[in-house]
């Protein structure tokens, strides 16, 4: 099969792509595979890179060489067709525009609109509540494979990694997130929030998990800032002892290891803080109890679905109307989290708004030593998608037949 995909940010390329692949390949050794990378504001740059490690068999296109093929211009390695156009991150018009050079069979992932549904062969669900949706968008029924969430299996897969002699035993991981603005102000707000946990207990392990798309300069730049003055956050510093890299206050007082292969490190972690996002839903694969916070302190920086994320980059206005629409979106909706949404209820424990690394260090506390709220959790996460297991073998399966 030759299989041509669109794919933009962190969570797509390692939650959605790399599970997938991973199994095209594996029923499929001679799999002609072209991922192409569309433009996003808000990826990390690493994308292409870890992809390439990931398939080195495959074709991946940077974004700037996925424009220049959209326009019509050529590229090295283009394929002359494809069997299947599979959108699986992105606009999907960039599917749509992928499909129109290269022909073949329109699939796609979880998402859909009305001006498209006519033109697709099939539509992969996530679960009933997204066939649902695609039903909505006019998406013929029969069209519709209801597979399951590819992050599941990419959880499970990427917690398989070693575990790093750093990573912390029955402790607290911090997993501040991958995009700029993340890196930017939460590794700053999370250290903090560290040093107020282990002022009062030295003895918690707490360690930062970071994704393979984070690079140690951003976390240097990021700490040596301290963010911005509204998150409360102090200065510190990136120091690298014995080999490994460490998080660590202005005194000395406080360093924190960091670990790459989080997933890896979560198993085994008591308690997880982080931010809403596909890692979540990684998490609760696992049985992970989180702590899962949205802080509102600069909501113009936060990254939202739609054009109103670019508000903040017009003159003088644009700040103060994107953080009045944030606000507003954030509000609207009890749970910002995947697994709370999914169950409709409060799995996990969420903080939302004008949030301090004090009042994030207390409720991680009382969390941490809730040994009822650890146990129940951790089992009514892993519960909510023990059946989503084996969605890429399903999805993979799919496409093959699709294409042949």
């Amino acid at each position: 099969m030759r299989l041509a995909l669109t794919a933009n940010g962190p969570g797509e390329v390692a939650g959605w792509v790399r599970p997938l692949l991973r199994r095209l390949y594996a029923r499929d050794p001679h799999l002609d595979a072209h991922v192409f990378l569309v433009p996003d504001d808000y990826a990390t740059g690493g994308e292409a890179a870890m992809a390439r490690g990931l398939f080195p068999d495959a074709r991946i296109y940077e974004p700037s060489e996925y424009v220049r093929f959209a326009l019509g211009r050529s590229v090295a390695g283009e394929p002359p067709s494809v069997d299947v156009v599979l959108y699986l991150g992105g606009d999907l018009m960039h599917a749509a525009r992928l499909r129109a050079r290269l022909g073949g069979k329109a699939a796609t992932y979880k998402f859909g609109s009305r001006r498209s549904a006519a033109t697709l062969d099939r539509a992969y669900a996530v679960d009933a509540g997204n066939v649902r949706q695609l039903l909505a968008w006019n998406v013929p029924a029969d069209k519709i494979l209801q597979t399951g969430n590819l992050a599941i299996d990419g959880a499970l897969l990427e917690a398989e990694q070693p575990l790093e002699e750093q990573a912390p035993v029955d402790g607290i991981l911090i997993m501040p997130g991958s995009r700029p603005y993340e890196v930017e102000q939460l590794f700053p707000f999370f250290l903090t929030a560290a040093r107020r946990i282990k002022r009062e207990r030295p003895e918690i392990p707490i360690a930062f998990g970071i994704s393979p798309f984070t690079d140690l300069e951003s976390i240097r730049s990021a700490l040596a800032r301290g963010g911005d003055p509204r998150i409360w956050s102090e200065k510190g510093r990136l120091v690298r002892e014995d080999d490994v890299d460490y998080c660590e206050t202005l005194d000395a007082s406080v360093r924190v290891p960091i670990v790459r292969n989080a997933l890896s490190a979560a198993k085994r972690s008591r308690l997880v803080l982080t931010i809403p996002g596909t890692k979540v839903i990684e998490l609760a694969a696992l049985g992970v109890p989180v702590v899962a916070i949205t802080p509102l302190n600069v909501p113009e920086k936060i990254t939202i679905n739609g054009p109103l994320t670019y508000l903040d980059r017009l003159p003088l206005i644009g700040a103060p109307l994107k953080a009045a629409a944030v606000t507003a979106f954030a509000k609207r909706f009890p749970y910002h989290t995947q697994p709370n949404i999914d169950a409709r209820a409060t799995v996990l424990d969420e903080l939302h708004g004008m949030l301090t690394p004090g009042r994030v260090a207390r409720v991680a506390l009382e969390r941490y030593d809730d040994r009822a709220w650890l146990a129940d959790t951790g089992e009514r996460l892993a519960a909510l998608y023990a059946d989503h297991v084996g969605a890429a073998d399903r999805m993979a399966g799919s496409l093959l037949e699709l294409a042949s």
